[in-house]
């Protein structure tokens, strides 16, 4: 790395945060900790930071408190939530707000590198199709553009990948098994309103009252296979801009 990327690790923990910030400083980042929301918080009044690892469950100010006053101060970091805690209703505010993602205690250190280095490309993309060529086809040519992807096979699938973390864009397949797209893209909408929704769909006539409904609901397109790949990275380029 040239420009050291610069993160905030927040967590009650002395031996945890300081143990992180070692392990995070060695892989070549510069370091800095915090033993709560507030003290979090005066430092990001001091200087920037590109990340912020931040523990969801610390007195005082809990991390998904302190992420929602974080988002005004400091739009551009990227935040990850961290806890060894079932906080359910927690993790659900948080993505709804847009947090990046919460990962469980205890991880990988690797995990957390992937997801630093991936926030980066300005986009994170599901794709839900249970046509696993397709799914593959896409998921390679986005990465290869520098997106971090999932994909999945279904759409119970799909709103866990929701509910774990905030997705810029979802492409859903309209025909799938059990749940349809419409069914999807509904839950998905609940759990992250400012998530946006492309459909997709080969059978134009058999889904069509399912893709009227979607575009009525605010879905953002609609692509029909085959579709030139130009077409999904024109969509996900107008969806980086914005943020």
């Amino acid at each position: 790395m040239s420009e050291k990327t610069r993160i905030l690790i927040v967590d009650d923990e002395a031996n945890f945060r300081n143990t992180l910030s070692k392990v995070l400083a060695a892989k070549g980042y510069e370091t800095t900790t915090a033993e709560s929301g507030l003290k979090a918080l005066e430092l990001m009044k001091e200087r920037e930071f590109d990340a912020v690892l931040m523990d969801i469950k610390m007195p005082v100010m809990n991390g998904v408190e302190t992420y929602k006053k974080m988002k005004s101060a400091a739009p551009r970091s990227v935040v990850i939530l961290m806890t060894a805690y079932s906080v359910d209703e927690l993790i659900k505010d948080a993505i709804k707000e847009g947090v990046y993602a919460v990962v469980r205690k205890p991880f990988n250190i690797e995990t957390i590198i992937n997801m630093l280095e991936k926030s980066k490309n300005g986009a994170f993309i599901a794709i839900v199709d249970d046509d696993p060529n397709i799914s593959k086809t896409m998921k390679s040519v986005l990465e290869r553009e520098g997106y971090s992807v999932n994909s999945c096979l279904t759409g119970e699938e799909a709103i866990t990948l929701a509910k774990e973390r905030h997705y810029d864009v979802f492409f859903i397949d309209m025909k799938l098994p059990a749940l349809n797209g419409l069914e999807v893209y509904l839950e998905i909408r609940k759990i992250n309103p400012k998530t946006v929704v492309v459909v997709m769909t080969a059978y134009r006539q058999e889904v069509d009252d399912l893709v009227k409904q979607a575009m009525e609901k605010g879905a953002y397109a609609c692509l029909y296979k085959p579709f030139d790949m130009d077409e999904a990275l024109k969509i996900i380029t107008a969806v980086a801009k914005k943020k």
